[in-house]
């Protein structure tokens, strides 16, 4: 899955259902607050490649307008050479159309959920873009197919293996495409960090460690459906320990052999009632390579990458975060840090599936990638539950 890489160098709570909450907090009532969208360091400065023009864009609807949309999403097409946003999905129509006449959106191209596969009539709309809790991936991303556009959905793909066949099985039929929003891997120090460990400039690989954790807050209105397994489908591995399972896997450029993990939550810490709070877990590749990895609910903001050669040791910290990476070499002449270009990773992989909708052409993480990830986490939970070594 991993070939292309070769070659290249808080969403927030959005139910259709009312009803849900957590330590009195009510989601409804926290999805109606509207945070203006603001132009971060994930939004880097426009990039000399030339636009294309308007009426040559895709179309894509945004399906949630929960925070990591609202911030990251939608104002990234502004750096799009290829998309522009022209639809939203929403069950709060005064929150819709507020950000719709913020974005010059036609209020027409305003849907909810009970109207959204009426979206199969709007001839602007090309791709549909799922940013929801995980338990409603499956179901908006094979609306969305059957309703005849191109699909991106947010990662975890969906809860269980069954729903990401499912999904893969209906864009199939519909004869679209299905794209897996896994950033990192379009974004140009996770490139780097790919190129510098497979090119061998690191000696040969030896070990991978690969943190990723923060601080679960159930005050926080984008937390509150993650612990909820029925939405989230996991704890800390679902939500960020993912980014460790694919660092592994795409820095190594190979799938693991065999799993074996260790899981804990805090004794009597309500947020963890029904989702994990940390998971350790060991990879091992063909290679010969150990992946040392960690998810967490637990402790301080931690996106690190550490990549160890028999010449060199690379560290990329921050690993996955919107902007400010940093990646240091250390070899026996001392450290070197390496300068790369920021670029919007967002408009980066959202432009990918539109060029390759343009081209026919296949997205580099599909589908797939999303179904072996979760078919891995699943692995992963069985052998922290066992106690054994799981064989791959």
């Amino acid at each position: 899955m991993f070939d292309s890489l070769k070659k290249e160098l808080s969403r927030r709570a959005l139910l259709h259902k009312a009803g849900y909450g957590f330590m009195g907090l009510s989601v409804a009532g926290a999805v109606g607050h509207i945070i203006k969208p603001v132009r971060t360091f994930a939004q880097a400065a426009p990039s000399k490649e030339p636009s294309l023009p308007p009426e040559k864009k895709l179309g894509w609807a945004v399906v949630g307008l929960g925070k990591f949309a609202t911030e990251q999403i939608m104002p990234s097409f502004a750096e799009c050479k290829s998309s522009k946003l022209v639809a939203l999905v929403s069950g709060d129509r005064p929150k819709a159309e507020k950000y719709a006449q913020q974005y010059g959106i036609n209020p027409k191209n305003i849907y909810n959920y009970q109207n959204y596969d009426s979206i199969r009539n709007n001839p602007e709309v090309d791709v549909i873009y799922i940013i929801l809790p995980n338990g409603m991936h499956a179901e908006y991303s094979i609306r969305g197919a059957q309703a005849g556009k191109h699909i991106m959905c947010e990662k975890p793909m969906a809860i269980t293996p069954e729903e990401c066949q499912a999904m893969i099985d209906a864009a199939k039929k519909a004869n679209r495409k299905l794209m897996i929003a896994y950033r990192a891997q379009y974004e140009p120090y996770n490139l780097a960090t790919i190129q510098l460990a497979q090119s061998g400039k690191l000696g040969k690989l030896k070990s991978i460690t690969s943190d990723h954790g923060r601080t679960l807050n159930p005050k926080d209105p984008a937390d509150i459906w993650r612990m909820q397994k029925k939405l989230a489908g996991g704890g800390s591995l679902y939500d960020i320990g993912i980014y460790s399972l694919q660092a592994a896997r795409y820095v190594t450029g190979e799938e693991p052999v065999a799993i074996s993990a260790m899981m804990y939550s805090t004794p009597g810490d309500p947020r963890f009632r029904e989702v994990e709070e940390n998971v350790n877990f060991v990879l091992q590749f063909p290679s010969g390579v150990l992946a040392n990895c960690t998810s967490s609910y637990g402790y301080s903001n931690t996106k690190r990458i550490q990549v160890f050669g028999s010449d060199a040791v690379l560290e990329l910290d921050p690993a996955t975060d919107y902007y400010k990476h940093r990646l240091v070499i250390k070899d026996k002449n001392g450290n070197q840090e390496q300068k790369i270009e920021e670029k919007n990773q967002f408009a980066l992989e959202i432009d990918h599936l539109s060029e390759s909708i343009m081209q026919n052409k296949q997205p580099k993480t599909p589908g797939e990638e999303g179904l072996q990830d979760v078919k891995l986490m699943q692995l992963i939970y069985e052998a922290a539950r066992t106690g054994k070594t799981i064989k791959v």
